[in-house]
């Protein structure tokens, strides 16, 4: 299992069309066979930030979900809608077990 946290942050004048744009994104992505989740969640306290929660069953499924259309379709969308680069940080899974995702 390979976790991913890409944290983002928007303009302010972009957050609804990133939110459709991501949600779209989000849901194709769960239909990848490497997908085991993808979470989009948006901070309480500043709605211009957000953390996408990438959960992939091996290391090879983020390489095939950045081959996919939809990835590719909302990486040229949103990338006019940040407000400075994302970010991500990678983590190793240690608890549910991996049989359980």
């Amino acid at each position: 299992m390979l976790i991913i946290h890409v944290q983002v942050h928007v303009k302010a004048e972009c957050v609804d069309a990133f939110k459709v744009a991501t949600l779209a994104n989000a849901a194709a992505s769960v239909q990848e066979a490497g997908v085991a989740r993808f979470d989009v969640c948006q901070q309480s306290d500043d709605p211009t930030r957000f953390v996408l929660v990438e959960v992939y069953r091996d290391t090879n499924a983020p390489i095939a979900h950045k081959e996919t259309s939809h990835y590719m379709t909302w990486r040229d969308t949103v990338a006019p809608m940040m407000a400075s680069p994302r970010t991500s940080v990678r983590y190793a899974n240690l608890f549910p077990p991996d049989p359980g995702w």
